[in-house]
């Protein structure tokens, strides 16, 4: 009989804790027959490879792939047999199959979750219409970068959230050396924002895309209408036909103006922090043109083929799962650090805020019952070696345990002398290797504990396969979360509330709180209400 998700929540919390210095040590025992390896054998335990690009040879060390390695964890056999028992418990393997076949996974919405889709990977039918409307979407790009609509070198794409966050990211880390399109994200409400934008554009060449899924998103739409304003003001004869819309609600955009030829729209099952690989991503291929686009498609398939195909054993991605689970659930984590050691990674901490806090930041489960415990940690992060300078003081002598992720790529992304890249990557590793080991000291401010866990993503390099596999990663490692919690990832209504209460300040005639009314009348909104 399959054990009870609280049962087995309860043995984690009750098996031995070593140190990672001791499970660094020779095998030892590690109680109920578990022999526990030590040294190389640990790291070969707990670290693998994806491959991007295939190597026909058979080289595991072949370029095109990226480095798993969780052996500063403090994952061991027996913590892993734990969480292999509670994957089983809560069906992971049959919620995993539901997520690639199209099924329903977002109970509250009855919808699927059909991003892997338009990396080509899941249902069928579903595939097919993904990748006509990522089709679509390139014929659209070339015949931009061909000079159908004049001479075009600037993009606005106007968004927020995930469609302002994939966008951003992708730009930034793929189109720094070359860019087809000068693109310029904007996403805040904040009208300085958007003016930083007009700034760097000319208005006789640029276009504006508007990304929403609703196409109804009051910060996206009023920043639209102001860029169509900024357009008029400056000479441009057709504002509305320089709009492209990225959309799931075609008919919205056309009754607000966009030509039909001009809607980039993706699928109503597709959530916006998944939808970089949509329309959505339209800024993207615009920048580094669609056989990067495609290319970033296809490092994210084989991360797909990873998680759908490997079973508990060997998923990588399912391993990170358990390591987040552990630290949150079994140690008593509150967060969760990532630190990219490439300047191009630089916006993946903030992506990941949203995929991740927005996912699984919740506090029921999905059949409506209390969670049993923490969910999603609060994810946050910098860029190496900017932040050794900033926080790593707490990382290594604070009072919080912090697990962090370092990322980073063994090819430069400059041409500069080599001993920047080397100074760069030792950086990164020794910092994993002081929060592990410590050290002892006679003065106490000079004492460092040590025993403090941390992961490395190493990427043979950073072009777009690699940093569409990393965004795949971490999408699966959330869901895998969400499933072993028994939680939704795929809702937000928690976005919800404050939205509403804008609405009702701005219509006036409802009463807050004594403190917001004061708020209220000190900024000259009172009349409001």
């Amino acid at each position: 009989m399959t054990k009870s998700a609280a049962a087995i929540w309860s043995e984690l919390g009750n098996l031995p804790q070593p140190t990672l210095l001791e499970l660094f040590s020779a095998m030892r025992d590690g109680g109920e027959g578990a022999n526990e390896p030590g040294g190389a054998d640990r790291v070969a335990m707990l670290s693998g490879r994806i491959e991007l690009a295939g190597d026909a040879a058979g080289d595991p060390m072949a370029p095109g792939g990226i480095l798993f390695d969780w052996s500063k964890t403090h994952l061991d056999r027996a913590v892993l047999a734990k969480f292999a028992e509670l994957a089983e418990a809560m069906d992971f393997t049959e919620r995993r199959r539901k997520l690639f076949a199209g099924e329903v996974v977002n109970p509250t919405e009855g919808r699927a979750a059909d991003h892997a889709t338009l990396r080509g990977v899941g249902d069928e039918a579903k595939v097919e219409e993904a990748a006509a409307l990522i089709d679509r979407m390139g014929m659209l790009v070339e015949a931009i970068h061909q000079g159908a609509l004049g001479e075009i070198d600037h993009l606005i794409h106007i968004g927020i959230g995930g469609s302002a966050l994939g966008p951003a990211l992708g730009v930034d880390a793929l189109g720094r050396d070359f860019s087809r399109c000068d693109v310029h994200v904007v996403s805040n409400i904040d009208g300085v924002a958007l003016e930083a934008a007009f700034a760097k554009c000319d208005p006789a060449k640029t276009l504006i895309a508007v990304a929403s899924k609703t196409f109804t998103t009051i910060e996206t739409m009023t920043n639209a209408q102001s860029a169509l304003k900024w357009l008029a003001d400056n000479g441009v004869s057709d504002p509305g036909g320089r709009v492209i819309a990225l959309t799931a609600n075609p008919e919205g955009a056309v009754e607000w103006g966009v030509d039909e030829t001009r809607i980039l729209p993706f699928q109503e099952s597709v959530g916006g922090r998944y939808s970089i690989w949509s329309s959505i991503g339209f800024p993207i291929a615009m920048a580094v043109g669609m056989d990067d686009f495609r290319e970033m498609l296809a490092g994210a398939a084989a991360v797909d083929a990873h998680f759908r195909d490997s079973d508990a054993a060997d998923n990588l991605i399912l391993r990170a799962s358990f390591a987040d689970l552990y630290y949150t659930r079994i140690r008593g984590c509150q967060t969760r650090a990532v630190f990219a050691y490439d300047e191009r990674l630089g916006l993946f901490p903030d992506y990941l805020q949203q995929l991740e806090m927005e996912s699984n930041g919740k506090r029921v489960t999905a059949d409506m019952q209390p969670v049993d415990g923490p969910t999603a940690p609060i994810t946050w992060g910098g860029v190496g070696t900017d932040a050794q300078h900033a926080v790593f003081q707490l990382l290594h002598q604070g009072t919080h345990l912090i697990p962090v992720d370092f990322i980073a790529s063994i090819a430069p992304g400059d041409e500069l002398d080599p001993a920047h890249h080397r100074i760069l990557l030792m950086n990164c590793f020794a910092q994993g290797a002081a929060l592990m080991a410590g050290k002892k000291g006679e003065d106490p401010a000079r004492n460092y504990p040590g025993d403090r866990p941390s992961a490395t993503i190493l990427c043979d390099d950073l072009d777009a396969a690699t940093l569409g596999a990393l965004i795949a990663f971490h999408e699966h490692r959330t869901f895998a979360s969400a499933v072993l919690m028994g939680i939704n990832p795929f809702d937000q209504f928690g976005v919800e509330l404050g939205k509403q209460m804008a609405k009702a300040i701005e219509q006036g005639g409802e009463e807050f709180d004594a403190s917001t009314e004061a708020l209220l009348e000190a900024a000259g909104l009172s009349a409001c209400s």
